[in-house]
Formats: C-alpha cells, sequence, structure tokens
C-alpha cells in the first residue's frame, strides 16, 4: 500500500457535526447534479456507521432529481432485513425513506442470500449494468479508528481483491459485503465523511499516507476529506 502526499486530498474541517453534515450533503448535491447535466443518471455509493447519519438527513432536504439517481452500499454487514446492525436499515430511515426515490434505484447489498460469494459476483454485475463502465459518480467513504475503510480489516487480502465485490470477516462479529478498492477507485470524486476526536489520531496518519492503513490504499485526487474539528484536530492549516 504505497503512501501518496496528502497534498493531494481537498481537506477541510468543520466545526461540529451539523457544519459537517451540511458541507457535506452540499458537496454530493453538486457532484450529483454534474452527472446529471453530462449523463441524464447519476450514481451515489455511500457508507455505514454513526457518522453518516445527520449527513444522510441533511441530503434527503436537498433538492436532487431522485428519480435519476441510483444508490449503491459501499460495505453492508450480514445481517437479517431491518436489524440495526445493518447499514441500510439507517439509511433507508434518515434518507431512503425520505425522498422520492423509485425502488429500483435503491441497489442494496445482497446480504441475506445463502451463497455471500455469488451475491458478491451479482452486485458487481448490477453495479456495471448501470454504470455501463463501473464508474460511480460518487463514493462516500468512512474512517475506522483502527484505520479501515469500507470493510476493509487490517491485514485482509480484500485489499488486493481484483473482483469489484468481495465478501470479508467475520470483522468485528460480523461478516460483510464489501466494494473492493478498484471501483472506489474509478470513482469519478471520493468524499471522506470523519468525526469525532477518536479518530483524530488515525486522519493524521491517512494524510501522511501510513502505508500500515488500509484506507491509504485509496487514491487521492479529486477526493474530499471533510473532518470535524474533532476529528481534524491534527489537521495544520493549509493542509
Amino acid at each position: 500500500m504505497p503512501g501518496v502526499n496528502a497534498d493531494e486530498f481537498e481537506v477541510e474541517v468543520l466545526p461540529d457535526g451539523g457544519a459537517l453534515a451540511a458541507r457535506a450533503a452540499d458537496l454530493v448535491t453538486e457532484r450529483l447534479a454534474k452527472a446529471l447535466s453530462a449523463r441524464g443518471v447519476a450514481t451515489l455509493a455511500v457508507s455505514g456507521g454513526s457518522t453518516p447519519r445527520l449527513f444522510f438527513a441533511e441530503l434527503a432536504g436537498r433538492a436532487v432529481p431522485w428519480e435519476a439517481v441510483h444508490v449503491f452500499q459501499v460495505d453492508e454487514r450480514v445481517a437479517p432485513a431491518g436489524h440495526p446492525d445493518r447499514n441500510l436499515t439507517d439509511l433507508r430511515a434518515a434518507l431512503l425513506d425520505r425522498v422520492p426515490i423509485p425502488p429500483g434505484n435503491i441497489h442494496p447489498m445482497p446480504v441475506e442470500a445463502d451463497d455471500l460469494d455469488a451475491a458478491a459476483a451479482a452486485y458487481a454485475g448490477e453495479l456495471r449494468a448501470v454504470t455501463g463502465d463501473g464508474r460511480l459518480d460518487v463514493v462516500h467513504l468512512g474512517l475506522g479508528d483502527d484505520g479501515h475503510t469500507a470493510s476493509w480489516p487490517p491485514g485482509d487480502p480484500v485489499v488486493d481483491a481484483t473482483a469489484d465485490v468481495a465478501v470479508v470477516g467475520p470483522f468485528n462479529g460480523r461478516l460483510r459485503m464489501t466494494l473492493t478498492p478498484p471501483p472506489v477507485d474509478r470513482a469519478g470524486w471520493i468524499l471522506w465523511l470523519i468525526a469525532g476526536a477518536a479518530k483524530a489520531p488515525v486522519v493524521a496518519r491517512l494524510l501522511a499516507g501510513d502505508p500500515a492503513l488500509p484506507s491509504s490504499l485509496v487514491r487521492r485526487h479529486d477526493a474530499t476529506l471533510l473532518a470535524d474539528a474533532e476529528a481534524g484536530a491534527a489537521v495544520s492549516p493549509g493542509t
């Protein structure tokens, strides 16, 4: 995992969680609008966790033509439908159930399938079928305290996967389905959304290109890192 100069990131530190969510929603709305203007359709892949909930709620209030937007998942835990561990549960409650998006434009990872490897391959096919070339317009990523992003545990071979979607784990008690580095790196634009004081040390390591972090594998051009004041405490002014 080669380190990359952090200057290639666009980095913004926002004062609090509300400002972070609002800025993220503004930027995503802008990027989706550009894609829609160019091709008449836009694709967005989102991560789970607690940090995105405010962002999803903000995005639900933006003027996005959802009938032309397809929403994918970056990763998902293997758990029953509606389970609180499922990223889709929060995503539906905070965003998808609050906007006029056609059901066919929602692409949940098929983690309830009996054959998860076959389901991962099918999801990769679904991604290609919608995008044509596997290139998502916007990919939203988070950052774990251990330096993981998506569902790429430290030391896991998923970071070397060539398929677009893989099954990993158990990781923190659950098997996961995840986009792998290739489709993330193909994205038109990557948005990092990071909050909380516990993330400050790993944000500093990510910006320094620490090769021990799975997150350091993600490309840095056409990528914006948004952090709240706590997570961005170690960010130097002008970074």
